[in-house]
């Protein structure tokens, strides 16, 4: 088990930034997961800390020694890679036991160590099979016990489930989450898949365009994604983002565009363009008959048409497209919105509907920047509202 450390770690392929200085502390004992779309550099990271892949600068720091240019050999750690790789020849024992034979150890220590880690994985009535008679699962496994077998400082691994059915993800990433609980161990691992990064990791780390976006637990990247980038990347649907408008009126910090008018705290701001983000499971539908006047002049309003359904057994996705009648941003006339929660949902197609969403659920980024903005001290808190300047928010 052991700490790894990330200093500035750098890669280019020409005049292309596939990794672009990475700075990124991976406690002992973490379950980090680099995530992000296709193309963000996920995967060369991983293998640069494998030793696969030379950094251009930068360093990596593995339990306070320095290995960035040490061979793979002599790296200790393991990787698991998204093909499996194992010798179709040789049995399941073989493959599991094939790099404790090539560092020479000896037999009646193999055989003891493959033993136990077969058991640990469920794979002890199965040793002397081949790979082709293994399900795709089984040889998943039997991929993660030759990374075992050798009790390595940290795992690696590039997209383990990639290759399995949708059951069997769900089931595998179960198994994987209770045996780092059990080995305590270092996992370094590599997904697009959101669902794996907020299941399975105790810290998540963006990534896009070779650039580390944002660096937190689960439930803070979600709930207070740093950039658009984050907040459109998590969630399904992800986060609902407009371009808008920031304001005071009449004593209060409101946000306005094309078919949205939320009025969030008291207090006074400056005009400014920035973009608005609500996730979909915040906005809550209005019952038909609450006219404007009912809820209060102070109601936080969407208003729209309902363009799409989509059933999700338990819940319900709702499309809409928003009026675009009314205060309004460049580029936000007719922008379309989605709205889930329990089913039924109440909507029907082509039906006019208003929704609304509590302050403390509203997210605004810089509209250049594209950073988180948050009320600074002094300026408007949503928690301790008085006055209110935006600021970019730190990290």
């Amino acid at each position: 088990m052991a700490s790894i450390r990330i200093e500035g770690l750098t890669k280019a392929f020409g005049a292309t930034r596939a990794v672009d200085e990475i700075w990124l502390d991976i406690t002992d004992g973490d379950f980090l997961v680099l995530l992000g779309p296709s193309g963000c550099g996920k995967t060369t990271l991983l293998r640069m800390i494998a030793g696969l892949v030379e950094p251009t600068a930068g360093r990596v720091i593995l339990a306070d020694r320095d290995i960035t240019y040490l061979p793979p050999r002599e790296r200790d750690v393991a990787m698991v890679f998204q093909s499996y790789a194992l010798y179709p020849h040789l049995s399941v024992e073989r493959n599991i036991g094939f790099p404790l034979r090539a560092a020479r150890r000896p037999k009646a220590e193999v055989a003891a160590r493959v033993r136990e880690v077969a058991t640990q994985l469920e794979l002890d009535g199965l040793l002397g099979r081949r790979p082709r008679e293994l399900s795709g699962g089984q040889r998943q496994r039997v991929a993660l016990g030759r990374a075992l077998v050798r009790d390595p400082a940290a795992f690696l691994m590039d997209e383990p489930l990639s290759n399995l059915d949708a059951k069997l993800r769900t089931a595998t990433r179960t198994e994987l989450t209770a045996l780092h609980r059990r080995l305590g161990s270092t996992f370094v691992y590599v997904t697009h898949d959101q669902v794996e990064a907020m299941t399975m990791a105790t810290r998540v780390a963006l990534l896009d365009g070779g650039r580390l976006e944002q660096v937190g637990t689960p439930t803070e990247v979600y709930d207070r994604p740093a950039s658009v980038f984050v907040a459109g990347f998590l969630g399904s649907p992800p986060m609902n983002l407009l371009p808008a408008t920031v304001a005071g009126r009449d004593g209060r910090v409101v946000v306005t565009a094309a078919g949205v008018d939320l009025p969030l705290w008291p207090g006074t701001a400056d005009r400014q363009g920035v973009t608005l983000g609500i996730r979909p499971e915040h906005l809550r539908v209005l019952p038909a008959h609450t006219a404007a006047d009912d809820a209060g002049a102070d109601a936080a309003r969407l208003s729209g048409t309902v363009t799409g359904l989509e059933n999700l057994g338990s819940e319900e996705v709702g499309w809409l497209a928003l009026d675009t009648a009314g205060p309004s941003a460049a580029g936000a006339r007719g922008a379309a919105v989605a709205v889930r929660g329990p089913r039924p949902l109440g909507l029907t197609l082509g039906a006019r509907v208003s929704l609304t969403v509590a302050p403390e659920h509203v997210h605004l980024f810089g509209r250049e920047s594209g950073r988180r903005l948050e009320w600074r001290p002094g300026a408007a808190v949503p928690s301790q509202p008085t006055s209110a300047t935006l600021a970019t928010a730190a990290g």
